[in-house]
């Protein structure tokens, strides 16, 4: 066994396997991976194994398409099969929602090439002559649905690694990680040590032991699954083909051939947690009892669906685990507190996706970045606040709501509230219905009733009237707007401008007081995120970037060596605020405090420390609704008092409170991008519009890399959008995101962000087009169906921003 390695994987099933694969494929020769048992032991070897290409999220579709076609790559290139079997999958609806998810998600197929669009019910029978079709709104057919061997496609990845050099260690278990001072790891076997710069942990059931030997938490929790396989069914043993899997979601069950049977599984309601306080370390190729009575209104909703179902006797129950993460998608990418350890773990669609997930994971160690944003997988999405009880609550949630829609803009409640402010009690009196922000609640609109609770479809909600009083509010007079939930960050000391300097890519303020937007730049020269940074004083600075991500941005702050004289703190949980925007805020704010708010005395992109009704602030003059505004950062044991005053002094002005539904819509008819959304590292400063803050004349973190980028067109453009008012009305839908746009028949981009533009009488979108510009018509796919819009030249609010200035 080698003493050193590149790359040390720790975990030998599907997962661990396909990272062996990819790594030894971008390069990487010299890599092992250590095994406690036999390969495929865990969760590997029972699983149902069947594979799809569409997800909600466009770039999770594009990882399973890509894993669906390495399979047959895959046999090719080692020799060892895969069980591949293609027959296509059947998608029904049996609802308008399901119908608008098919819909969309065929635009996107269109869009992006991939194999999905709907069929009759005539044809439907022809492929599937066994499904009664009773009920169902909407068919759509993937031909290249279906199903793979678990282990053949797991001894496919280690031969392919073998073949390129990798080492695989079977019967090796790992008894510790341990960091050394140069950031590199000693990886501890009864076999020897190896070191490395780099440990993987993709230890699946033992996802959580192996993270404990480096000290990490992970969020994730164990269940147990079931499925059955019947006897021959002479129908099907009468084919001369194999038949096409059926993903009747409405009916909570999964069902596809298997042999000359099928094979039935469901994720029942009446769900069942396993090992909640550790994996056994004995466990490997073993089964739970079964326990068929727990799915059974699954199993008989799928009988009726395909009656042959009901006719055969049981041949073979798998009821064993599998392990999740609390909104059932990977933690992915590296610990940001840790160098050199990363992690993949909480895998639930791994024969759809394990191709993709290898492949980034070493893009990500290779590369230094993946190709495209995987926020959504990002294992920096969850922190220390996403503890046991959140994790098996949401676990529960997700696992018995497997097949439920997510719709866009959704709030589950499982687990909540995990954070809250000193604010959230009187925010709740004021009817504010709450959404979840980095574990924090914050209010995303403000209801009449106190105690509402949002409806959630793909079409207009019951929040969608309230959101449009609050716009409206703010645009006339003014709102309070809780902004606690940003991140909030200090540097202070000797050099900290230049430190900061060497991190963004635009010229830190130089005088004190002032203030500037910049962004951050990822390796491939992206954008990996948008901050303001405010010079308060010589050496002190405060930068404000997105809540979601300030764990995620962590890792590019650690990236720059800290002089030892400069200080880094988070303030996102010390420090509160409210943005205070519309035109009569100065003249409210003007009531709580001596220091004048006139332009002259407090511009544009200005701050200053305030007193504003006996609480003591930092006052920044920037507003993301595009209005006159400041935002008012506060002590968290502050808040409360501030929030009382400014509803106070509101009252004689016609002001209250507003909230982030809101400010979407206020941001949107401006024309404002979103980090996450319209940002992110997959996207060029030239084609957002933001490359005029990028300051080549200095020196920052990945440079070289956006000067390169910056040689290039742009790809693509972001643009603004107005949909046509006939569709939307006859639709009672907005973009919401993700949407396909077409220009005559050809895909031509995608829609980032979308809502009604209250205050300009427009349905809109931002979006990102290639080969369109303003004044030109395209369609948008609302629902999955074109919409008529129209690229705008400027946004419709305020387009020379005088508000914001005056």
């Amino acid at each position: 066994m080698r003493t050193h390695a590149q790359a040390v994987v720790i975990g030998g099933g599907l997962i661990g396997c396909s990272i062996l694969y990819h790594l030894a494929k971008l390069g990487w020769r010299d890599v092992v991976l250590l095994e406690r048992d036999e390969l495929t032991s865990g969760s590997t070897w029972h699983a149902a194994a069947n594979i799809h290409g569409l997800h909600d999220s466009a770039n999770i579709s594009r990882l399973q398409h890509y894993t669906m076609t390495l399979y047959k790559e895959l046999e090719a290139e080692t020799g060892q099969s895969c069980g591949v079997f293609q027959p296509g999958s059947l998608y029904l609806a049996q609802t308008e929602d399901r119908e608008h998810q098919l819909r969309l998600q065929a635009a996107k197929a269109r869009l992006y090439g991939m194999n999905f669009a709907e069929v009759s019910r005539e044809e439907a029978e022809t492929l599937h002559p066994l499904v009664n079709f009773d009920g169902i709104r909407c068919i759509m057919y993937e031909p290249d649905g279906g199903n793979v061997d678990p282990s053949g496609v797991t001894q496919a990845y280690a031969t392919g690694a073998r073949q390129r050099g990798a080492e695989i260690h079977r019967f090796t278990p790992v008894t510790g990680t341990e960091a050394q001072p140069d950031g590199s790891w000693i990886v501890r076997t009864p076999k020897g040590d190896i070191a490395t710069p780099w440990v993987i942990n993709a230890a699946g059931l033992w996802g959580r032991e192996v993270a404990a030997l480096a000290g990490v938490d992970l969020p994730l929790m164990p269940t147990e699954h079931q499925y059955f396989v019947t006897e021959t069914i002479p129908e099907i043993a009468g084919l001369e083909r194999r038949l096409p899997s059926v993903a009747d979601r409405d009916g909570e069950y999964y069902m596809r051939q298997e042999g000359k049977g099928l094979l039935i599984g469901a994720y029942e309601r009446a769900m069942r947690f396993w090992a909640e306080t550790g994996t056994p370390l004995d466990f490997a190729h073993d089964l739970f009892p079964d326990d068929l009575e727990r799915i059974e209104e699954n199993v008989m909703r799928a009988m009726t669906r395909v009656p042959v179902a009901a006719t055969a006797g049981i041949k073979r129950v798998i009821n064993g685990p599998m392990i999740w993460s609390p909104d059932s998608n990977v933690l992915l990418g590296p610990v940001p507190e840790l160098r050199g350890y990363f992690c993949c773990n909480g895998i639930i669609p791994g024969f759809s996706q394990s191709a993709g997930m290898g492949l980034m994971v070493a893009q990500w160690l290779v590369e230094g970045e993946m190709q495209y944003d995987m926020f959504a997988w990002d294992m920096a999405r969850f922190g220390a606040w996403a503890d046991k009880a959140f994790t098996k609550a949401r676990v529960e949630n997700q696992y018995a709501h497997r097949f439920s829609i997510h719709f866009p803009n959704e709030e589950r409640a499982a687990g909540r509230p995990v954070r809250t402010r000193p604010a959230y009690e009187t925010q709740k009196a004021h009817g504010a219905v709450f959404g979840l922000n980095y574990g924090w609640e914050h209010p995303l609109w403000f209801s009449d009733t106190p105690g509402t609770r949002e409806s959630n479809g793909f079409t207009r909600q019951n929040w969608w009237a309230p959101v449009g009083a609050e716009c409206r509010m703010l645009r006339d007079h003014a709102g309070i707007i809780d902004i606690s939930n940003f991140a909030k960050y200090r540097v202070t000391g000797a050099g900290a401008a230049d430190w900061l300097n060497a991190i963004f890519a635009n010229n830190m303020p130089r005088a004190v007081g002032r203030s500037c937007l910049t962004p951050l730049i990822g390796k491939r020269g992206g954008i990996a995120g948008d901050f303001t940074v405010t010079r308060l004083a010589e050496d002190e600075f405060w930068i404000i970037g997105s809540g979601m991500a300030e764990r995620y941005h962590r890792r590019f702050f650690n990236a720059v060596p800290r002089p030892e004289t400069v200080r880094f703190e988070s303030l996102t949980e010390a420090i509160c605020g409210f943005n205070v925007a519309g035109p009569k805020s100065r003249e409210m704010l003007q009531r709580l405090t001596n220091v004048s708010l006139a332009t002259k005395d407090f511009p544009f992109m200005r701050s200053q420390r305030i007193d504003l009704g006996g609480v003591a602030c930092v006052a920044l003059r920037v507003s993301f609704t595009g209005d006159l505004g400041w935002e008012l950062h506060c002590a968290e044991a502050d808040q409360l008092r501030l929030y009382e005053v400014l509803l106070e002094a509101g009252k004689d002005y016609g002001v209250g409170p507003v909230g982030s539904r809101a400010l979407m819509s206020l941001r949107i008819e401006k024309g404002y991008g979103s980090w996450g959304r319209e940002y992110s590292p997959e996207y060029w400063p030239q084609e957002v519009g933001l490359d005029r803050l990028v300051k080549l004349e200095k020196d920052f973190l990945n440079k070289a890399a956006v000067a390169e980028v910056l040689k290039n067109p742009p790809r693509e453009h972001l643009v603004l959008l107005a949909l046509d008012e006939a569709d939307v009305t006859a639709s009672n839908a907005d973009a919401t995101g993700g949407e396909p746009i077409f220009k005559d028949g050809i895909g031509i981009g995608r829609i980032t962000s979308g809502a009604y533009g209250y205050c300009v009488g427009q349905s809109l979108a931002l979006g990102y087009v290639t080969g369109a510009g303003p004044g030109d018509q395209v369609d948008v796919m609302v629902l999955g169906r074109p919409h008529k819009a129209r690229i705008l030249s400027e946004p419709p609010f305020d387009p020379s921003g005088a508000r914001l200035r005056a």
